[in-house]
């Protein structure tokens, strides 16, 4: 049992530790991210309020009840302008009411045909709750250009750090060579201590670039939500010049439901000039009732069909549809300046993509040109007619140019995903 236990936990370990190390994509992280965002949570707000506002809706198709009471005291009353007594109309007396009246009453009504103004609010409470999705994606979206940002700052890092260790690497060597022609008589001791210098320089750029790639990755782990590590891999995507440039952007799909908002709300303008069509009914208990000559409490109730047509809304008419129209043009051109501004990121951001394609031919010949110059100084240190510092200029002018190859490689697929990202064509 202990042995199985030990087991357990040694997997459990090695699991750990399997996670810490893992590997992840760009595309991976972006999905991540998104996940992640507290704001993501807000689709599910957004659902639940339409589904209330649609209930809500939904009841106006049901009786409304109105129940109220009144008590009054008045300071005259209505009497019959006869006296009896002078028609000769013997035992008869007229009911003269209180000046004090009560009435309770309860009013129920409902609607038969309301020119489709519940339907439209049905329509206007979903385009609205529409809006805000597309409004909420479009902002979850942006989160992509964050975390292309970290990500390929990580893969500079790393690619900074290879080639750092592998000038450590030839330093060390080199340092081990000179420190034997000093020895020897050849070289002088301020050449070993010229790639001593470079050495300690190194160890410091090591610094600096693991300090930053920790930094990036801890970014990196709090935007996504992942456990990730300085062991965890950062797969490096292929340089592949975007097939299209056709946008695909959220913010098209926004423009789009805000017009058709707009739209629903035009249709509500029409629905409002159409009179409404209900039945009523109310009952009621007071003193007096129905009979205005009978001072006492009864009870009593009316019913019928009503029609009800509020003109006033022709008024307004031609202001309320200009105005809508207006709303809709407004959107239209917000769509044609994000497009147009959109345009010229394209063009700006395909000049770039294109230098650096450019720049990536010569990087290679310019590395091995230089190797060369380095080279053939170390055969001139060798030969003791050169100094280590003449050696280590050209030592670091050949690392200079792999680290310009180094850059221009993360440049380029920075701007190919940043062109990505800017036509959402993943």
């Amino acid at each position: 049992m202990k042995r199985t236990a030990i087991f357990l936990v040694a997997m459990a370990f090695i699991s750990l530790q399997a996670f810490s190390q893992s590997r992840i994509t760009i595309e991976e992280c972006y999905q991540k991210a998104q996940d992640n965002y507290p704001a993501i949570e807000q689709y599910d707000l957004i659902e639940k309020s339409k589904s209330f506002n649609l209930e809500n809706a939904s009841k106006g198709y049901l009786p409304q009840i109105t129940f109220s009471a009144k008590a009054s005291y008045q300071s005259d009353v209505t009497k019959l302008p006869i006296d009896i007594s002078q028609l000769g109309i013997g035992g008869f007396q007229v009911p003269e009411l209180s000046k004090d009246q009560y009435g309770l009453t309860l009013d129920i009504n409902q609607t038969i045909w309301d020119g489709g103004q519940i339907k439209t609010l049905k329509e206007n409470i979903k385009s609205k709750a529409d809006v805000q999705r597309k409004n909420l994606q479009v902002n979850i979206y942006s989160i992509n250009a964050r975390v292309n940002q970290i990500y390929f700052g990580i893969l500079l890092a790393d690619a900074q750090i290879k080639q750092n260790n592998l000038l450590k690497e030839y330093l060390h060597n080199s340092y081990n060579k000179v420190e034997a022609y000093v020895r020897n008589g050849i070289a002088h001791q301020a050449d070993l201590d010229a790639i001593r210098i470079d050495q300690l320089k190194a160890e410091q750029n090591e610094i600096e670039y693991l300090s930053t790639r920790k930094a990036y990755i801890a970014m990196l782990s709090k935007l996504t939500g992942c456990d990730l590590t300085s062991e965890t891999e950062f797969v490096r995507p292929d340089m592949i010049r975007p097939a299209s440039n056709e946008v695909k952007r959220f913010e098209l799909d926004l423009y789009k439901s805000q017009i058709q908002e707009y739209e629903i709300e035009n249709r509500k303008i029409t629905v409002d000039l159409y009179p409404k069509i209900g039945l009523f009914v109310t009952g009621g208990y007071g003193k007096p009732g129905l009979n205005m000559l009978e001072n006492k409490f009864s009870t009593y109730y009316t019913a019928g069909v009503k029609l009800s047509w509020n003109i006033g809304s022709f008024y307004s008419l031609k202001n309320n549809r200009k105005l809508v129209r207006n709303n809709i043009d407004m959107v239209i051109n917000q769509q044609k300046s994000f497009l147009f501004d959109l345009d010229m990121e394209l063009i700006q951001k395909n000049i770039v993509l294109d230098k650096y394609f450019d720049q990536l031919k010569y990087d290679d010949e310019i590395i091995s040109l230089k190797g060369s110059v380095r080279e053939a100084s170390e055969a001139k240190i060798a030969g003791g007619t050169i100094s280590g510092t003449d050696l280590m200029q050209d030592v670091n002018a050949e690392h200079a140019a792999k680290q310009d190859k180094v850059l221009h490689e993360i440049q380029l697929l920075m701007v190919i995903y940043d062109l990505k990202y800017t036509t959402n064509n993943y």
